[in-house]
C-alpha cells in the first residue's frame, strides 16, 4: 500500500523475491507478472500467499482504526458532511443506471435531512432503482481497493471531483452545491499535497472515503429497508416492479450485495498489495 516503506531489505532472504533497488519507482500493477533473474514473481497473488506484509498489516489497521473512528463519531456533527456525500453518490448511482441505459436525468438533489432525489426520464427502472443502494456499497468497496496505490488512488479521486463536477450541471440544490464544491476543493487540496509535499497522503483519504461510503450504504439499508418499511423507497419500488417480493425482502438482498461488495473490495485491495 506504500503506507510506510523499509528502506533496509535482507536481499540475501529468498521471502524477497524484488528489492526496493529493482522495483519500478511508481509501483507495479495488479497483473504484472516481474522476473528477477530466474525468479518470477507469479503475477497475481489470488490466494494471498505473501499477505500480510508492513504494508498490508498498516493497510488493515488503518482501516480498523477509521471503522472505530466512524462508529463513535457517527451520531456528531463531524460526521454530517460525510453522511450528505455518501448519499450523494446514492444519487449518483441513480443517475448513472439512468444514462447506462439511454435515460434522461433532469436533476440531482441533496438534502440536509441525509435524503436525496435522482429525477429522470426514460431509462430501465429495473436496472436505475437498485442502482442507489448498489452502487453506494460498489463505489465504497471501489475506492478501498484503489487505495492501496498512489496513482490508483489519485485516478480515483480524479474520477470522484469529476464526478461531483459534473452532476453540478443537472439542477442541483443548494446543499448539493455546497457540498460538492466543498468536496471538490478537500480532494484537490489532497492531491496537490500528495503530489508536491508529502507521500503518502491522499491515499489516506481515499480509503477513508471508501470506508466510510460502504459502511453507510449497509447502515443506511439495515436502517430504512430491514427495520421498517418507508413509503417511497427504493425496497417499495423495487415491490411494486415485482408484487411477490416485500420490502423488506428487498432489503435484505440490498444488505447481502452491499456486504459481498466490501467483502470483495477489502479482499482485492490485499490481493493488490501482495502481487506488486
Amino acid at each position: 500500500m506504500g503506507y510506510l516503506r523499509q528502506d533496509l531489505l535482507d536481499l540475501t532472504d529468498p521471502s524477497y523475491v524484488i528489492s526496493d533497488a529493482d522495483a519500478d519507482p511508481t509501483g507495479q500493477w495488479l497483473f504484472e507478472d516481474v522476473t528477477v533473474g530466474e525468479t518470477s514473481t507469479g503475477g497475481t497473488d489470488w490466494k494471498l500467499t505473501t499477505c500480510c506484509g508492513t504494508d498490508e498489516i498498516i493497510f488493515l489497521c488503518l482501516l480498523f482504526a477509521y471503522l472505530v473512528i466512524i462508529y463513535f463519531l457517527w451520531n456528531t456533527v463531524v460526521m454530517k458532511p460525510m453522511k450528505l456525500i455518501a448519499v450523494f453518490v446514492h444519487e449518483m448511482g441513480h443517475a448513472t443506471a439512468c444514462w447506462l441505459t439511454c435515460g434522461s436525468v433532469k436533476a440531482i438533489e441533496v438534502y440536509g435531512n441525509e435524503g436525496g432525489v435522482t429525477k429522470y426520464v426514460g431509462g430501465w427502472r429495473w436496472f436505475i432503482i437498485p442502482a442507489g443502494y448498489v452502487g453506494g456499497s460498489f463505489w465504497g468497496a471501489f475506492f478501498v481497493v484503489l487505495s492501496g496505490n498512489r496513482w490508483a488512488s489519485l485516478a480515483a479521486s480524479i474520477l470522484f471531483c469529476l464526478g461531483m463536477a459534473a452532476s453540478l450541471f443537472f439542477s442541483p440544490n443548494k446543499t448539493m452545491v455546497m457540498l460538492n464544491v466543498g468536496f471538490i476543493v478537500l480532494t484537490v487540496g489532497f492531491i496537490l499535497i500528495d503530489q508536491l509535499v508529502i507521500t503518502p497522503f491522499l491515499q489516506f483519504l481515499t480509503l477513508f472515503y471508501g470506508v466510510f461510503i460502504g459502511s453507510f450504504s449497509i447502515y443506511d439499508i439495515y436502517d430504512d429497508l430491514i427495520t421498517r418499511t418507508v413509503e417511497g423507497s427504493d425496497a417499495h419500488a423495487c415491490h411494486k416492479l415485482i408484487p411477490c417480493c416485500m420490502p423488506r425482502c428487498v432489503g435484505v438482498q440490498f444488505a447481502l450485495v452491499a456486504l459481498a461488495f466490501q467483502g470483495l473490495g477489502l479482499y482485492l485491495a490485499l490481493v493488490w498489495m501482495a502481487s506488486v
